[in-house]
């Protein structure tokens, strides 16, 4: 009975696997890329509306983005998002698309950007284990409440410690990538 937790922890560890993709595609590394846009919003007629809804983006070169709107009156609302977005780049607008371009990263910003993504794979090495925490404490109340055996909940922890141990481990390999991709100069 308690083994139909199992899948589902798994599942939520793969869960915070997703995310911490997602955040390491959002962190800055030496090239250009679409995603680090994809958290920025631009006032829209008066509406918050995600910049890659109303533009798109391309990477006609390794250190340039270049934005093309849909509609050219968003184009001064889009260089501000971009100038208030923590990315620290300056767009530079002629009329008919904005270009971004990426000037290469300081050692010390580098050093800053791994040291955010660590912050991030730690966040994500805590959600995994307080899935095992969570699911653990869901066996040991079956156990004690005799829906399943003493030897059920040993072979069921060991098997939620492999799971654990398996994400952790994806976690680090992340990390060691994003690293190696932000320290390439």
């Amino acid at each position: 009975m308690g083994a139909k937790n199992l899948p589902e922890a798994t599942e939520h560890m793969g869960k915070a696997l997703a995310a911490l993709s997602h955040e390491f595609a959002s962190v800055r590394t030496g090239r250009a890329s679409g995603s680090l846009l994809e958290k920025i919003t631009v006032e829209y007629y008066g509406i918050p509306t995600p910049l890659l809804q109303i533009a798109s983006v391309s990477v006609p070169e390794p250190q340039m983005l270049v934005i093309s709107p849909y509609d050219r009156s968003a184009m001064t609302a889009i260089e501000k998002a971009i100038l208030a977005s923590d990315l620290g780049l300056n767009p530079s607008n002629d009329g008919q698309v904005i270009r971004l371009p990426f000037p290469p990263l300081t050692e010390e910003r580098r050093k800053d950007l791994v040291k955010l993504c660590r912050h991030y794979a730690e966040e994500a090495r805590v959600a995994v284990r307080n899935i095992r925490r969570d699911v653990n404490d869901q066996f040991k109340k079956q156990e004690k409440d005799a829906e399943i055996s003493q030897d059920d909940l040993r072979k069921l922890e060991a098997e939620v410690q492999k799971a654990t141990d398996a994400h952790i481990k994806d976690i680090d390999e992340m990390l060691k990538r994003k690293e190696q991709e932000i320290m390439e100069v």
